[in-house]
C-alpha cells in the first residue's frame, strides 16, 4: 500500500473524526479508568497534527505538542482497525518525529496503556525506550511511558547543511 501524509492542525475534520474513533476504542480498553485519561487528551490546543491517507481516505492520525522545552509529547495516535499492520502507524510516527526535530526538539516522549499491546509493540519497534512515568502518569499502574532521542533526524539535518 502507498500512503500519503498531511501536516495539519487539530481543527482538521478528518483528525476530529479519527480521534472520535480512538476515544470510542479507548473507552472500551480503559474501562473505569477512561475518565482519568480523557482529561489529558483534549485536542483543541494541538497545533501539530499528521494524518495518513490511503488515497482520499483518512486512515490514521497522530499529533505532537510541547512537553518540555526540548521534548515533544506524541499524542492521539490512532489507525483504523482494517489498516493496522500495514505500516501506516510507523510512517506516521516517523513523520511526527521528523517534524519535532525540524521544530528544534531533541526528543519525543509519550504515554500509552499497558493493555494496548499493539501500541507498546509499535513504540518498541520504532526505537522508543521505556522510561519512568512522567507528569500526570506518575504512580498510574496502567500507564507505560516511552522516550526517544531524535539525534538521527538532527544528524541528518546537519549533514545536509554540510553537503550544500
Amino acid at each position: 500500500m502507498t500512503f500519503s501524509i498531511k501536516r495539519t492542525s487539530s481543527s482538521d475534520p478528518n483528525f476530529v473524526a479519527l480521534v472520535r474513533h480512538l476515544d470510542e476504542e479507548l473507552a472500551i480498553i480503559d474501562g473505569d479508568e477512561h475518565g482519568f485519561y480523557s482529561q489529558y487528551n483534549k485536542i483543541d490546543q494541538i497545533k501539530h497534527v499528521i494524518i495518513v491517507y490511503d488515497g482520499a481516505v483518512a486512515i490514521a492520525c497522530g499529533a505532537i505538542k510541547e512537553y518540555l522545552p526540548d521534548a515533544m509529547e506524541v499524542k492521539r495516535m490512532f489507525t483504523l482497525p482494517k489498516y493496522r499492520g500495514k505500516g501506516a502507524a510507523s510512517l506516521l510516527l516517523n513523520a511526527l518525529e521528523k517534524w519535532a526535530a525540524e521544530l528544534g526538539y531533541a526528543k519525543c516522549v509519550l504515554e500509552t496503556g499497558k493493555r494496548q499491546k499493539d501500541a507498546v509493540a509499535l513504540y518498541l519497534k520504532n526505537g522508543y525506550q521505556i522510561t519512568a512515568n512522567y507528569g500526570q502518569y506518575i504512580g498510574v499502574e496502567n500507564s507505560i511511558c516511552f522516550k526517544k532521542i531524535l539525534c538521527a533526524y538532527l544528524i541528518g539535518e546537519s549533514e545536509s547543511k554540510f553537503n550544500n
